[in-house]
């Protein structure tokens, strides 16, 4: 199956510490703003996915493989998509660069449905950050 990237503009690069796992993760602590099991996700797609940080997962497989319910794994991946860290079209996940995140709107692949719950620190924060 031939896979694009969701956001082309977006495709992750290797950090200059050499590893797929940046470390600005930990550094730039946005690590600190995710659950465990955001977290899981986050690792599991990165571990999985190819160069383009591109790979597609079907929800059972992936709530089997992180121990996750449905509703767990939404709430996970909403965190990722709010936080910049991946972006998704069902079933394509792309894990984005970590530099992006932080310049310029983050467009949702997937918006919150309007009858989950929101982080409305976080929604100001990302307004902030757009308008600075």
């Amino acid at each position: 199956m031939y896979k694009r990237p969701i956001l082309p503009v977006k495709l992750r690069r290797v950090p200059p510490q050499f590893s797929w796992v940046d470390q600005r993760l930990v550094r730039e602590r946005y690590i600190d703003q995710l659950s465990h099991a955001a977290c899981a996700l986050s690792l599991f797609l990165v571990t999985v996915a190819d160069a383009q940080g591109l790979r597609d997962y079907a929800e059972p497989s992936l709530c089997q493989r992180l121990s996750l319910t449905a509703s767990e794994l939404h709430q996970a991946r909403q965190v990722l998509i709010t936080r910049g860290l991946i972006a998704y079209q069902r079933p394509l996940y792309q894990v984005l660069a970590l530099d992006a995140a932080s310049s310029g709107a983050i467009p949702s692949a997937a918006p919150v449905a309007a009858d989950e719950p929101v982080d409305i620190k976080a929604v100001f924060a990302r307004i902030w950050e757009v308008l600075a």
